[in-house]
């Protein structure tokens, strides 16, 4: 019987589990952690997770296909929460018999079958296919920074508890959400408190006239782009106020031209002085961080709050095409030259990601189906994923950077998904709803 390999019990293995559950097909789940969960256990060794950290999209728009998260979590569930959650969908979706905990696939080999796993215990297993799903947040990308400090420099993946900062002079390079709610952190809990911005941004509050962000923007009218960016930058500007009279730099773009940063609490502390804006880095001094604009802070605690690759540690590196650190991938999910790769969870957007898992996962599930019994319907897809990837900014023009070559529209990336289906006559997920 032909069976599928699932590696990693995250939120993406498991919606990948689900859909080849309702596609009929096999397969077993591969985690090397003792519980389901992926980034959000923080007692998964190497997890990014900290104390602190809550959903950045809301609940009402998050959450797997058909299983809704409780009525009792508040908004931003808190990872805990998430982590119930996930759990909880593996659970009452059958998927905990399907999974081997504490079995580390150390390599995946490429046979002209499918694929061998390498386990850690030494012993080899086949599959005919394999959904790789390692996660996103735990290689970390640690820049260069010219010399050496007296203190100690760890990277976001690093951080778990505010007890860190204690007593201490801290600088957060970056601003992303990590970024941001870990400086949070630091103004409540460190001696001092910096952050070290390369460039502007935007910064939208979780609550809108009440309601979370993302279903205040759900349920407005729908406008153009260019009226979208326009009239949000404009409420921005009335429920926010001028971000730069609290030291942080203008951004040099347009608004959803970047990740929007969903942060209250930053622009609190700024504005109560338990923060400082800092610019870039221009270089390490023994006690101090030299700032390009030839300032200096004596600092104790450097975060690099500066993103992750995206390796897949257990395949050939030349069996993907990669960029920036990162795999090219056809809808973010098929390996252009393996036809029996895919690549789960290995996207960024601007909205929940949930639902475009669930979607991804039943093109897989529906993909390894006609590998199997569908010749015809093979060929098609095999056509289709070997074309140049169709642009999934939503006519967005995000800026240039590392992060947002791979990043995309949820919108414009849902209606790519909808086209690629017409073309194979693979109409909607029902079968994921229950």
């Amino acid at each position: 019987m032909q069976k599928t390999a699932i590696i990693g019990a995250g939120p993406a293995g498991l919606a990948a589990g689900r859909a080849l559950m309702a596609h009929g097909i096999p397969f077993g789940i591969f985690e090397k952690h003792s519980d389901a969960g992926g980034i959000w256990d923080m007692e998964n060794p190497g997890s990014a997770m900290y104390r602190s950290a809550h959903f950045i999209s809301s609940k009402t728009k998050s959450g797997f296909a058909g299983y809704p998260m409780p009525d009792e979590y508040p908004d931003y569930p808190s990872n805990r929460q998430i982590l119930e959650y996930i759990r909880a969908f593996a659970r009452d979706k059958g998927l905990y018999p399907h999974i081997r905990f504490s079995q580390n696939v150390v390599r995946a080999e490429r046979m002209e079958a499918g694929w061998r796993l390498h386990l850690g215990d030494g012993r080899a297993e086949q599959f005919s296919h394999l959904i790789a799903a390692p996660g996103t947040n735990w290689v970390p990308n640690r820049p260069e920074i010219p010399g050496a400090l007296n203190g100690e420099v760890i990277h976001a993946v690093d951080y778990n508890y505010p007890e860190q900062m204690a007593g201490r002079r801290v600088l957060v390079i970056g601003a992303g959400n990590s970024g941001c709610d870990i400086a949070c952190d630091a103004a409540r809990s460190a001696s001092r408190a910096f952050i070290s911005l390369r460039r502007g941004y935007h910064f939208i509050p979780k609550h809108i006239f009440g309601k979370p962000a993302d279903v205040f923007a759900a349920t407005g009218p729908k406008l153009p782009l260019w009226a979208t960016q326009r009239v949000f930058a404009m409420l921005l500007r009335v429920i926010v106020g001028d971000t730069s009279k609290l030291g942080l730099p203008k951004p040099g773009h347009r608004l959803l031209e970047s990740h929007p940063i969903l942060n209250d609490q930053i622009i609190h502390h700024l504005r109560h002085g338990d923060i400082s804006v800092r610019p870039d880095v221009a270089r390490f001094d023994g006690a101090s961080v030299v700032f390009k604009d030839g300032s200096r802070e004596e600092i104790d605690l450097v975060i690099f709050a500066t993103g992750y690759d995206w390796p897949v540690p257990f395949i050939d590196r030349a069996i993907l095409d990669w960029q920036d650190r990162r795999p090219e991938l056809y809808l973010n999910v098929f390996a252009p030259r393996d036809e029996r790769l895919f690549i789960m969870g290995f996207l960024e957007s601007n909205g929940g990601i949930y639902s475009a898992l669930d979607d991804t996962a039943d093109l897989v599930g529906r993909a390894i189906n006609a590998s199997l019994k569908d010749a015809a319907a093979h060929a098609r897809l095999r056509a289709l994923t070997s074309l140049s990837p169709p642009d999934l900014s939503g006519g967005i023009k995000l800026i240039k950077s590392a992060r947002h070559a791979h990043y995309v529209d949820m919108d414009g990336f849902k209606k790519e998904l909808r086209r690629f289906r017409r073309k194979l006559g693979w109409e909607g997920i029902a079968a994921l709803a229950g």
